[in-house]
């Protein structure tokens, strides 16, 4: 039996689940003609995902080729070393990422002041803006809010992304170390950590005075290098290898980490993130990155 070195998963867009036989096919076809010596496709997933398990090439010359055969368009897909698949340390934006919405957006909310806020948000994930500036720059929009607002956003407002729960509790249930570190607020953090399963959490803390917001967080901010170096000392500790490393988010606030991780995946995300993932999910929800790492559907646990 030879030895394969690298693995191209496909996960089908849910609304054409059909269309990935074909395409699975078709992709073999065209990394055996690059020189892949491709094995048998190997379905995680009846008709939803696949790995196609293959020799050693170039991964870059691997995916361009793919991508002129228009073969990577229609689906979510990850083209990685066959080795450490299964990552060790985990660690995930939450805004946008593990939940659906902008907890701060949803507070300007309450203020009267969502369109304004938003704007600022949709900036900053963008990289059009200083991330620091703009949080600081929000936060003081919240003044005066009362204490018993994050509540009601947290029990209205907020839901998780599909799959959250799945795959964090699939990836502890095998070992890993879970975070959660956001350039989001404790207070949400801290729930949704209990809610999806965390091992830990890392944000920043709004400031009261009595029961009304300050428009002031604590200092420092829990930013783009804060998530990076949480990811490095998390490594450190923990005596694992980049490779066994993954790390996602949406927005340019991730993007430190994403590169940073053995496996860096941008989930429908802005332009800037996207670019600097090893992958991308484009269609899927969160149990795509389960398929990314080889589980297979059967070794789920969540609902």
């Amino acid at each position: 039996m030879k030895t394969t070195q690298s693995v191209l998963t496909l996960v089908a867009d849910h609304t054409a689940e059909a269309e990935i036989r074909n395409i699975a096919e078709q992709a073999r076809e065209c990394l055996d003609d690059q020189g892949g010596n491709c094995e048998a496709i190997d379905w995680l997933s009846e008709d939803t995902a696949c790995d196609i398990p293959f020799e050693q090439l170039d991964q870059s010359a691997a995916e361009k080729s793919l991508e002129k055969a228009g073969l990577l368009g229609q689906l979510d897909f990850c083209l990685q070393p066959a080795a450490q698949r299964r990552k060790k340390l985990f660690l995930a934006d939450m805004d946008s990422t593990i939940i659906t919405v902008e907890c701060i957006d949803e507070l300007a909310d309450f203020a009267g002041l969502k369109e304004e806020v938003s704007k600022i948000t949709e900036d900053a994930m963008n990289g059009k803006i200083e991330f620091n500036d703009a949080f600081r720059e929000r936060v003081a929009m919240l003044k005066g809010l009362h204490r018993e607002v994050l509540q009601r956003v947290f029990e209205e407002r907020v839901s998780l992304t599909p799959g959250a729960q799945t795959l964090v509790q699939t990836m502890r249930h095998n070992g890993t170390y879970t975070a959660l570190v956001s350039g989001g607020f404790t207070f949400f953090t801290g729930l949704v950590r209990e809610w999806v399963g965390f091992h830990m959490d890392m944000s920043n803390e709004l400031l009261f005075d009595g029961d009304q917001l300050t428009g002031i967080a604590a200092e420092p901010i829990l930013n783009s290098t804060a998530k990076l170096n949480t990811l490095l000392r998390l490594k450190a500790e923990t005596g694992l290898a980049d490779a066994e490393t993954l790390a996602i988010g949406d927005g340019a606030n991730d993007i430190p980490m994403i590169e940073a991780a053995g496996l860096g995946v941008a989930f429908h995300a802005k332009a800037k993130a996207a670019a600097a993932a090893d992958a991308n999910i484009r269609f899927g929800d969160l149990r795509t990155l389960l398929y990314y790492q080889g589980y297979r559907a059967e070794e789920f646990i969540g609902p």
